[in-house]
């Protein structure tokens, strides 16, 4: 029976197959770490030599568990969300486990909506659906980590709200969160190369801890999985899609009553009733779409998924959960979502249904637009 290895950094059993999990260590670098005796994992590495923090999958009883850790604790919690995909963002039952503890919502992500949306409308809007789900978060700062956007406006916002406490960085997978942690250090340190393991004393497995000046920490916890998202059901190149990086151009589409929508392969919307009105869709910019007559669409969609129609490509149909179909009434100005592939804007009054992959949630939520 083989030994079994574990990182020096983090603790986590070394292993080979899996780079999104726990203790990943490519073979060539197995190989270097045994020859050396210093043995870490990917993730203890790229953070002892280029400062950079990722995540790694966590099962739903590590995060409860490390969840009422931070409701344990004195402590200001940093739940970062993504407004691309806020719905899809959102921790269930977050309120219920921070407990006492002061609540700063982040929404990551604002270079991604078109540039006509006003701040103060956005952090209007963040406040009202964080609202919705239990949470009464003491300020809402937006970012944008991948361009370093008011990230100085963040650390002095997490500096007055945490009183001298320490801080929990808490976010579900794909929201940003290790990038804007990265961004937070680089600001903190002045130099992306400044930080050097030894100040990153309790790096474990579940939390890595970032030292502040007054003995406090900044605690980045991994990433909780939602499973109902879109990137669950997509491969390589075609995540680009869901995860969108450079500001979405929003496409309108004048459609009659009995006309329907394909967005690639990955989703469908069926306008049935209502008045003629504009619909616009809020996608990846590459993601394609395409119209067609209601009474067709199941015919077009069997003879061109995977063609025309894609993602998925044909090589991923097998294995591609079929759409299934969500009825909706819509009375106002309201936004359909397709959890992490994007939304589509209705103006008035419509009977639809939206067409999502099994699994995948659909939701009706007041416009963000």
């Amino acid at each position: 029976m083989q030994e079994k290895l574990f990182c020096i950094g983090c603790g986590a059993e070394i292993q080979t197959e899996q780079k999104e999990k726990a203790g990943y260590t490519p073979p060539a670098a197995l190989e270097k770490g045994l020859a050396s005796g210093e043995l870490y994992c990917q993730r203890c590495f790229r953070l002892r030599h280029y400062n950079e923090i990722s995540d790694v999958e966590m099962t739903d009883e590590d995060f409860l568990r490390l969840l009422h850790e931070v409701g344990d604790s004195d402590a200001l919690v940093v739940n970062v969300i993504d407004i691309f995909d806020f719905n899809g963002s959102v921790i269930p039952g977050l309120s219920r486990f921070v407990a006492g503890n002061d609540v700063l919502l982040v929404g990551n992500k604002k270079d991604i909506l078109p540039k006509s949306v006003k701040d103060k409308k956005l952090l209007r809007w963040l406040t009202e659906r964080a609202h919705e789900e239990g949470l009464r978060p003491v300020d809402v700062q937006l970012t944008s980590a991948q361009n370093k956007d008011a990230i100085k406006d963040l650390i002095e916002k997490i500096d007055r709200y945490r009183k001298g406490r320490d801080v929990y960085v808490v976010g579900v997978t794909n929201v940003g969160k290790s990038t804007l942690i990265n961004a937070i250090i680089q600001e903190l340190s002045g130099d992306k190369n400044v930080i050097t393991t030894s100040r990153f004393p309790g790096t474990t497995l579940d939390k890595i801890e970032i030292p502040l000046e007054d003995g406090h920490f900044i605690y980045d916890t991994p990433g909780i999985i939602h499973r109902y998202q879109m990137a669950h059901y997509l491969e390589g190149k075609d995540l680009k899609l869901v995860s969108p990086k450079k500001e979405l151009k929003p496409k309108t589409y004048q459609l009659n009553p009995e006309q329907t929508l394909f967005f690639g392969g990955l989703a469908r919307l069926d306008f049935e009733a209502g008045q003629r009105q504009g619909f616009t869709a809020y996608f990846e910019n590459e993601l394609k779409i395409h119209r067609t007559k209601l009474a067709g669409a199941d015919a077009f969609y069997d003879k061109h998924v995977g063609d025309l129609l894609q993602p998925p490509r044909q090589k991923d149909l097998e294995s591609f959960s079929k759409l299934v179909p969500h009825p909706l009434t819509i009375t106002e100005k309201s936004d359909v979502v397709i959890s992490g592939l994007g939304w589509i804007r209705i103006p008035e009054a419509a009977r639809l249904v939206a067409w999502a992959p099994e699994g995948v949630a659909v939701l009706v939520r007041p416009a963000i637009i």
